[in-house]
């Protein structure tokens, strides 16, 4: 009897253990692949803008073209009358009096008094400068929102100019006082010329005076 109840526990041990060596040796169930995810649908591509950029008929050469049309749009006034003084710095003077002709009346706008002024005082004439002068006066007395920005420019301007105009009214002074001391010397020089020829003619030996009655001259004293 007890031969039997060990016996049946032996086979129920052997049974389990069977069983459980399985369950270890027996790989997990592999899980089913997940779905594609579906496509994303493309965004319509964005049209393409083409740029045409305008092209002049007759391009001018730089040295007939404004000066002004060198500056870029947009810039500060200031900015934009520096870099137009400096585009007219090498131009000669038949391009200059082109711009001054393109210019015109400037009328009672600053910018386009300010450009005038400059264009004025490059071409080293007097009466040029001086009007130069009078277009600084009006763009610094000119109380718009509009000429603010540049007063402090046309205030430097103005002192310089001024300044310049002081420097070559000097020298056509001494220009013209050596011009004065010139034709002095030379009126100097005239006059001592004949009196030297005064002098020579009293230097010469007088002539003999022909007797009226046909008689020989008397002979000189021994």
């Amino acid at each position: 009897m007890s031969f039997q109840f060990v016996r049946r526990s032996a086979l129920a041990s052997a049974i389990l253990s069977s069983l459980s060596l399985a369950a270890c040796v027996t790989p997990p169930p592999v899980a089913a692949p997940a779905p594609p995810a579906p496509a994303a649908a493309k965004a319509p591509a964005a049209p393409q803008v083409v740029y045409v950029l305008p092209v002049e008929a007759e391009p001018l050469a730089p040295a007939t073209r404004p000066a002004m049309a060198f500056t870029p749009h947009g810039t500060p006034p200031v900015d934009a009358m520096l870099g137009y003084a400096d585009k007219l710095r090498p131009l000669s003077n038949a391009e200059l009096a082109a711009e001054i002709a393109r210019l015109g009346d400037p009328g009672d706008a600053p910018a386009a008094q300010m450009q005038l002024a400059l264009v004025l005082a490059q071409t080293r004439v007097s009466a040029d400068l001086a009007r130069s002068l009078g277009l600084l006066q009006r763009v610094i007395a000119n109380p718009s929102a509009e000429a603010q920005p540049l007063q402090p420019l046309a205030r430097v301007l103005a002192a310089r100019y001024l300044e310049q105009r002081k420097v070559e009214d000097d020298r056509d002074r001494q220009a013209q006082q050596a011009r004065d001391s010139q034709r002095r010397i030379d009126q100097l020089n005239d006059r001592i010329e004949a009196l030297r020829a005064i002098e020579r003619s009293f230097a010469r030996p007088n002539a003999a005076v022909p007797q009226s009655n046909g008689a020989k001259p008397a002979a000189p004293a021994p």
